[in-house]
């Protein structure tokens, strides 16, 4: 998983570079095209990826505040 994560990283940043070269050779609409794809990709298929390798086998209860974890805290605090 975390293979397909740095080839779809790679890819993105190649895309969203080549969106800008044609940007600045004047075919303006394309470029604009490639850059706007390659963001909806890394905003709706790689991070949502992301998300799921690195939260896989964690407890999300560890990570909240919830009255348990506030009387650890609390109990940390006075030693």
């Amino acid at each position: 998983m975390n293979t397909i994560l740095k080839i779809l990283g790679i890819g993105i940043l190649i895309a969203i570079g080549v969106g800008f070269y044609y940007k600045m050779e004047g075919n303006d609409p394309l470029g604009d095209a490639i850059v706007g794809i390659a963001v909806l990709v890394s905003a709706f298929i790689l991070m949502p990826i992301f998300l799921y390798v690195r939260w896989k086998g964690k407890k999300l209860e560890d990570y909240t505040l919830s009255e348990k974890n506030m009387k650890k805290m609390r109990e940390n605090n006075r030693k």
